[in-house]
């Protein structure tokens, strides 16, 4: 049975990619840190982080340096929050933020069901910085 993950990999499911490549993907949580937090995901479903492939692993940190470089471009926050925790999804991901605080590190501070306009925004900020530091290749157009 296909993760939500994947439903969104596959567009089962409508999300807000910001990164696709060959290996993993990077969309927007639907339930929020902060504005712009991002899942980096490998298009392989693997529940356990600690079971990643090594050089899967690695490709997951590049990009998800890569989105926190950028979200640090975009919002200029104290921090870029990451963390693997994995108990909602079986399916690993990485959670990448702009963090202010350090209560922006626990996940009963998420913002639940944000407005669609201010997520869209945040996606387009994110996707615009990607490309002005050079990654178009691998930023989408949705």
């Amino acid at each position: 049975m296909s993760t939500v993950f994947t439903k969104i990999i596959d567009g089962e499911i409508p999300g807000r990619f910001v990164w696709r490549d060959e290996r993993a993907v990077a969309f927007l949580s639907i339930d929020p840190l902060a504005q712009g937090h991002t899942l980096v995901v490998p298009r392989e479903e693997i529940d356990h982080w600690i079971d990643l492939p090594e050089d899967l692993a690695l490709h997951l940190m590049a990009v998800s340096r890569t989105i926190g470089r950028a979200l640090d471009a975009v919002w200029r926050p104290a921090r870029v929050g990451q963390m693997i925790q994995g108990f909602e999804v079986p399916h690993t991901h990485v959670h990448v933020w702009p963090a202010q605080s350090v209560e922006q590190f626990q996940f009963a501070n998420v913002i639940r069901d944000p407005d669609p306009a201010w997520m869209d925004e945040a996606a387009e900020r994110l996707r615009t910085a990607l490309r002005e530091a050079g990654h178009g290749e691998h930023v989408p157009g949705d």
